[in-house]
């Protein structure tokens, strides 16, 4: 008993209020997402009301999924996440699957996503040509790595300044478009009608997978979970809260959008922003905005880089085979190799989309299918954990266990399907990836004991 208690004084102290785990989780939700996918929702569904109701249910899920990793997060905390509950679940290999998947799919095709969404932007400030925009993710990848590679100290500086510049351009589009723009009128959508994407009408399958990639996020607010004062209640109160306001803000958003542009030319827009803001401000509007959209789309890249770099450096830690990824800078504070290797893979991954001519779609149709499906699994391992370990602390339960929870497997289970049959091409190239770290685990295996298998996982 007494071996215990210092153990418990010296975890997580329950410092947040409800206001600071809200104010937390709205930024961690809110990123560049918003300024690149509502133009892909909106030529997937082609209605305004079937649109909207999309971006409602992805708070609705959001919701769901986060009450789900609160419990996993407060009944078994580790800066692993989603790794280390894998592991304790269903073992040390698919716990290094997850850790591959992260490492080339994963983080380093968010970093090339949004590093591509910087290109698009920044493309209207000044353009190299064809490739602009694989230019402008290309230079982007290797500055951010550099600077990460530095320390965490100018890594979280860097963040904090992307942040506030983010949600700047929020505020902006709002404005402009409810309040100031005129109203599109029916030419708008008119002119839509032909030479449309292939996406458009793909439908519902299609538009929530890029929704719930613009409300990822959610999965790592239920970390705090542990430091939230009366947490049993202010943690539910939290989430409903903070993700209700990220809900209103990206309808909105959409709805701005919308009523400034037009449905058809909003669904056709490949900068939508940086559309709303010339048509109210002129190539100045287009201008400022596309700046402004281009930095805050850094904060994805800059936020994904120290969030990975680290769970690298957990894998190389684990699985000896990976244990150049292991070596921690002390003078930086920062996993130097880890970020290097990741900074490589997320280069790769540009020339990638610019030789299929991907850009930030193909590339987020890239990581679906392994994303969804390992959320999947997180999701079944909730329920397998209550089964194994029934006696386990659990400082917060989902609410209407086991329904709660089941309902968050069957939208995951729904997204991989409607990942891979209507996004095929791409994500099959994510798959095959995925399949590639199963080889290298099999090849690694032999003659190897991982620190998982050592613990007793």
């Amino acid at each position: 008993m007494n071996n215990e208690n210092p153990s418990r004084a010296a975890g997580p102290a329950q410092v947040l209020s409800l206001g600071d785990a809200t104010a937390i989780i709205v930024g961690l939700i809110i990123g560049a997402g918003i300024f690149g996918t509502p133009s892909i929702v909106a030529g997937a569904v082609e209605s305004p009301g079937i649109m909207i109701a999309a971006w409602v249910g992805g708070g609705v899920f959001s919701v769901i999924g986060a009450l789900c990793y609160a419990e996993l997060a407060t009944a078994y905390p580790s800066a692993g996440g989603e790794y280390h509950f894998l592991g304790r679940a269903f073992g040390p290999r698919l716990a290094f699957l997850y850790g591959w998947a992260r490492m080339t799919v994963i983080v380093a095709g968010s970093i090339a996503v949004f590093a591509y969404l910087f290109g698009d932007y920044m493309s209207r400030v000044y353009s190299f040509g064809a490739h602009s925009s694989a230019i402008w993710a290309g230079l982007v990848v290797i500055v951010l790595t550099a600077v990460n590679y530095l320390g965490i100290r100018q890594g979280k500086l860097t963040q904090n300044f992307f942040t506030f510049l983010e949600c700047g351009g929020l505020v902006l589009i709002v404005v402009a478009g409810l309040l100031l723009a005129p109203d599109a009128g029916p030419a708008s959508n008119a002119a839509a009608a032909g030479g449309s994407p292939w996406y458009m009408g793909a439908g519902i399958g299609s538009a929530m997978v890029f929704v719930l990639f613009t409300y990822g996020g959610w999965n790592d607010a239920a970390y705090i979970s542990a430091e939230v004062r009366d947490r049993e209640r202010n943690m539910v109160r939290a989430l409903l809260f903070s993700i209700g306001l990220v809900t209103a803000l990206y309808v909105l958003v959409n709805l701005a959008y919308m009523k400034g542009l037009g449905y058809g030319a909003m669904a056709r827009s490949d900068a939508v922003a940086a559309d709303l803001l010339k048509r109210v401000w002129g190539p100045g509007g287009e201008k400022l905005i596309s700046i402004m959209i281009a930095i805050s789309a850094l904060t994805s890249v800059n936020g994904s880089m120290i969030v990975g770099a680290r769970s690298n450096y957990a894998l190389g830690r684990d699985f000896p085979m990976f244990r150049l990824l292991a070596r921690w800078d002390e003078a930086s504070g920062s996993p130097r190799s880890a970020m290097l290797v990741q900074g490589a893979i997320a280069f790769a991954l540009v020339i990638f989309g610019a030789i299929q001519n991907a850009g930030f779609k193909g590339l987020v149709e890239y990581s679906l299918p392994v994303f969804w499906g390992f959320f999947l699994l997180v999701g079944v391992a909730l329920f397998v954990l209550r089964a194994r370990e029934p006696q386990a602390p659990r400082p917060f339960r989902v609410p209407g266990y086991p329904v709660v929870p089941a309902l968050f497997v069957a939208v995951c289970t729904y997204l991989l399907y409607a990942s891979l049959a209507y996004h095929r091409t791409h994500a099959l190239v994510g798959l095959a990836v995925l399949a590639a770290g199963a080889v290298v685990l099999l090849l690694g295996k032999r003659g190897q004991t991982t620190v998982l298998e050592r613990k007793g996982r």
